[in-house]
């Protein structure tokens, strides 16, 4: 039996009104972005009272870090979902570029430019360790194949790779070897690269394909 056949009435009804004020949260953020979210406004909006959406969310902050967790969440789920699957690396990114482009306020959300004034709890990091974590073992999947099919005649390590091995904080518990952790930081800083610029509407009116874009840069980052 799950949590929701449980509910009282008054927990349903307090979790749908807090979903419909997310609805309308989200609406705000595509229409002024994140930093001019406003409760009041969302109370307007809804016909009821500044005060009684303070009932449901305490503030701009804790409505702010309920949106951070969904979307973290709603990642976290498409890329582990796509990894069961037997998704690879490069299968990932392009899941990753899907949810992107299916939602970018989303996106901008977690990974455009800080809310200001806004300071998101640990929990929130927690969930993107579950992205990352994802990553890894499909970088060290790739990693340790490459390394098999040079046979013992590898190349030296790279320096960043070496670097990245005393600095591993990132990447929390996860085994990956030096290879796979410097992999997946450029994996991370080049795809997210260019889907920001992407979807920040950077190449319009360039002339070209960013689908083509987005897949050469990943070309590439594989080994």
């Amino acid at each position: 039996m799950g949590k929701s056949d449980t509910a009282t009435p008054r927990e349903r009804y307090r979790a749908q009104v807090r979903t419909e004020i997310k609805e309308h949260a989200w609406q705000q953020i595509a229409t002024a972005g994140a930093s001019a979210l406003s409760l009041n406004a969302i109370a307007k909006q809804m016909g009821v009272s500044g005060p009684a959406l303070y009932r449901y969310f305490a503030g701009r902050d804790e409505l702010i870090t309920e949106l951070i967790r969904d979307a973290y969440r709603s990642l976290a789920d498409t890329l582990g979902a796509a990894a069961a699957e037997g998704a690879d690396l490069s299968g990932l990114a392009h899941v990753l570029r899907g949810w992107a482009l299916a939602d970018p306020h989303r996106y901008f959300l977690l990974y455009g430019t800080p809310v200001p004034g806004y300071h998101a709890p640990d929990d929130t990091t927690a969930i993107s360790s579950e992205i990352m974590a994802t990553l890894l073992t499909a970088c060290a999947a790739l990693t340790q194949g490459a390394q098999g099919a040079q046979g013992a005649q590898d190349a030296p390590e790279a320096p960043f790779a070496a670097h990245l091995e005393k600095h591993r904080a990132w990447a929390g518990d996860h085994p990956a070897p030096p290879a796979a952790l410097h992999l997946a930081m450029s994996f991370w800083t080049r795809m997210h690269g260019v889907l920001s610029l992407e979807l920040a509407g950077h190449f319009t009116g360039m002339g070209f394909d960013p689908d083509r874009l987005f897949a050469a840069e990943l070309d590439a980052l594989l080994p």
